[in-house]
């Protein structure tokens, strides 16, 4: 069992709700570090570069705590869908990912003492939507749900009913993997 607190560089609810079923003991410390990527970065390294730049924004102010980062993206045909700035962007992304199969990545950063004592790596699930109608498309962006998620989506939410199938681990879609997590954090004792 994982005995130490635990900072969590993240204001998601869904991570938060995570660690909280998996008996963590952990404070909610968002980072608050521009999210900018080089533009040389492959999309599918995007996720883990954001969680270490999230853990690392952290780890300097808490040098000795045992930190985790994380950050999830959505990859379909090579386009990256992160969180719609409003209704529409999101209603573009549902049209979009109607019907298709796309990659959900997310990147996990553990700072357990210091950057030195640290590890990150990124969980990979594939999700296939059903074909949606444009009357199912406005039904689900009205209910407000895909505008604070990557893709436009929550699987844990109305969004269920969106998906066909997935082939993966379903947290890594919901934005923590959180069974690797813990035993990796179970491993380095």
């Amino acid at each position: 069992m994982i005995s130490r607190k635990i900072l969590l560089a993240s204001g998601s609810p869904r991570r938060k709700e995570l660690m909280a079923m998996a008996g963590l003991d952990f404070t909610v410390m968002p980072s608050d570090v521009p999210e900018i990527v080089p533009e040389s970065l492959p999309q599918e390294l995007r996720s883990a570069f954001l969680a270490e730049l999230k853990a690392s924004a952290l780890s300097v102010f808490h040098p000795k705590e045992l930190i985790v980062g994380a950050d999830t993206t959505v990859l379909c045909e090579g386009k990256l869908l992160g969180k719609p700035g409003d209704r529409e962007e999101a209603a573009e992304m549902l049209r979009f990912l109607s019907g298709k199969v796309h990659k959900v990545l997310t990147g996990v950063s553990i700072i357990y003492n210091d950057e030195e004592d640290a590890e990150t790596f990124t969980s990979e699930t594939l999700v296939e939507f059903y074909p949606l109608s444009e009357a199912d498309i406005q039904a689900y962006v009205a209910t407000g749900e895909p505008l604070d998620k990557a893709g436009a989506y929550g699987i844990q939410g109305r969004g269920c009913t969106l998906v066909k199938r997935i082939e993966g681990d379903y947290f890594t879609v919901v934005g923590l993997p959180i069974g690797e997590l813990v035993r990796r954090l179970e491993a380095h004792g």
